[in-house]
């Protein structure tokens, strides 16, 4: 007879060994060593898009604890459910895709960043009709040509957010560099000019924002828009307090600690036939008797197709290689030189074991794409678990 479960979130529930392990010893490290780099500066923490992959309440409340001065997401939903989750920590919402959620971030304590002209009426609309002066933070686009207020539109937003301001608190002033991850390229000193230019423009017109910050990640690692060489007190990194940099040169730049492991475990084994060909296909084929494991990860969950018959993945401290291609659902290694492999062994993905460890630089080698993308890439249906 069916039984009801008790009423949890599915992913709650590990059956299938595949999971994500979010290490909160590596995110305190990681954390720490910024505090020490960014000279008094507050820490805004950028969680957006699940925390890069990583579980987005999970490292938030870390990070509150750890006592940022900020989180940051990029949508509105996105801080939702982080306060949803408890989380009380200042939010600032950086996408700027705000129509119809002005009253939610209004009533849920959300920072927007402001850039278009409706944003203000929006914002000011809002507070207005729940009665209370709502926080935002103006963005200026120095040159990513992404978001912000255009300069040469900088003096017509300023007169309309001095008219607004009866709703409207200017907390804070912001921009974002393109290439502080290219050493030697000129447009990240251009864009400080700008954001100094844009600045005293904001203070010209009688603001004066109690935060200012330019600085992503690549900034950080950089020197780039740090005090006190550039006028701000908060820096903006997000895959940094990870564990991972954002270009090979910066990585000897600082002693990161990897926060992401992604794991799964052997389901099934067999042992095939030279001649046999493997998965959809047929393009691995046995050129001896091997020792075949079956993995439950595929290309749903972000382990993609692209790591048929060229990735590996880490088995009793061994590298054994995906042969075969990658299922949706599936995966197949070949583990006849792993001395002992057997069903349930632990298998990483991405992280380390016995000494070996796994990047994800070389997932995103073997995809032509960037660390981000694969961490981001790992699929809902993985749970996120935090350890010690």
């Amino acid at each position: 007879m069916f039984k009801e479960l008790p009423r949890r979130r599915a992913l709650d529930l590990l059956i299938r060994p595949t999971r994500v392990e979010v290490s909160e010893r590596a995110l305190w490290h990681n954390v720490r060593w910024v505090k020490q780099q960014i000279g008094g500066a507050g820490l805004l923490a950028v969680v957006k898009a699940n925390a890069y992959g990583h579980g987005a309440v999970h490292v938030a409340r870390v990070l509150e604890r750890e006592g940022v001065a900020m989180l940051g997401v990029a949508l509105v939903e996105e801080g939702l459910e982080l306060r949803n989750a408890g989380v009380r920590a200042p939010i600032l919402v950086m996408g700027g895709s705000y129509e119809g959620g002005y009253e939610l971030m209004v009533q849920h304590e959300l920072t927007p960043t402001l850039f278009r002209f409706e944003h203000l009426e929006g914002l000011s609309r809002a507070a207005a009709k729940l009665g209370i002066r709502a926080r935002a933070h103006l963005k200026v686009d120095t040159g990513m040509a992404r978001l912000g207020v255009q300069l040469s539109e900088l003096t017509d937003f300023l007169r309309a957010l001095t008219a607004a301001q009866t709703h409207v608190e200017l907390d804070g002033f912001m921009s974002h560099f393109a290439s502080a991850d290219d050493p030697g390229n000129p447009s990240t000193e251009e864009q400080l000019r700008r954001y100094g230019q844009a600045l005293t423009a904001v203070r010209a017109h009688g603001f004066s924002p109690r935060w200012r910050h330019v600085a992503n990640t690549a900034g950080v690692l950089s020197g780039m828009g740090l005090p006190p060489q550039t006028d701000v007190n908060l820096v903006r990194p997000g895959i940094l307090l990870l564990g991972v940099a954002p270009a090979s040169w910066l990585s000897a730049k600082a002693p990161l600690e990897p926060v992401l492991s992604w794991k799964t475990g052997v389901t099934h084994l067999k042992t095939i036939e030279p001649g046999t060909a493997v998965s959809y296909g047929g393009t691995w084929v046995a050129q001896r008797r091997t020792l075949l494991a079956t993995l439950p990860v595929g290309y749903a969950d972000g382990f993609g197709r692209s790591f048929s018959n060229r990735g590996s993945v880490l088995i009793r401290g061994q590298r054994a290689p995906v042969v075969g291609r990658v299922t949706m659902d599936m995966s197949l290694v070949d583990v006849t030189d792993v001395p002992g492999a057997a069903l349930h062994d632990e298998v990483v993905l991405l992280g380390a074991q016995g000494g070996l460890r796994l990047a994800a630089e070389e997932l995103a080698a073997l995809s032509d794409t960037i660390p981000y993308e694969i961490m981001c890439g790992i699929g809902a249906r993985v749970p996120r678990v935090l350890v010690g």
